[in-house]
């Protein structure tokens, strides 16, 4: 028997915001304060499988997203990202948005930001 997946089970309260395609939670385990995650309502693993109406509902959001967390938090940036597949460290297969807020001294040496998920490639400029 396979796990329910847990955006379906998600208690109301935990809904920050939504529109007729998705919604946006807190992330349950946090990287920054902040943490956001956008999910889509329609259960599908990948971004490559929505509709256009899908993408551009689920961009509003995160745009919504960026809004608000910088009323909230003022982080200095943001990462933004989607592990889309298995090989790229998807681990519950319904697709949902990464959007983290970054803060100045966050990590010693940000520089290549999204690419440090593959470390000894990271560093470009050297």
């Amino acid at each position: 028997m396979s796990k329910p997946c847990p955006f379906y089970t998600l208690p109301a309260e935990r809904i920050i915001n939504s529109n007729e395609f998705g919604m946006t939670i807190r992330d349950g385990f946090p990287v920054s304060p902040g943490h956001t995650l956008v999910i889509p309502k329609r259960h599908i693993g990948s971004w490559f499988d929505i509709t256009s109406d899908e993408q551009l509902a689920l961009l509003d959001l995160l745009a919504r997203a960026k809004t608000v967390l910088q009323d909230e938090f003022n982080p200095d940036g943001y990462n933004i990202g989607i592990n889309d597949g298995r090989a790229a460290g998807q681990t519950v297969p319904h697709l949902h948005m990464h959007l983290i807020p970054r803060y100045k001294d966050d990590q010693n040496d940000p520089r290549g930001g999204v690419r440090s998920i593959i470390p000894e490639k990271a560093k470009y400029w050297e």
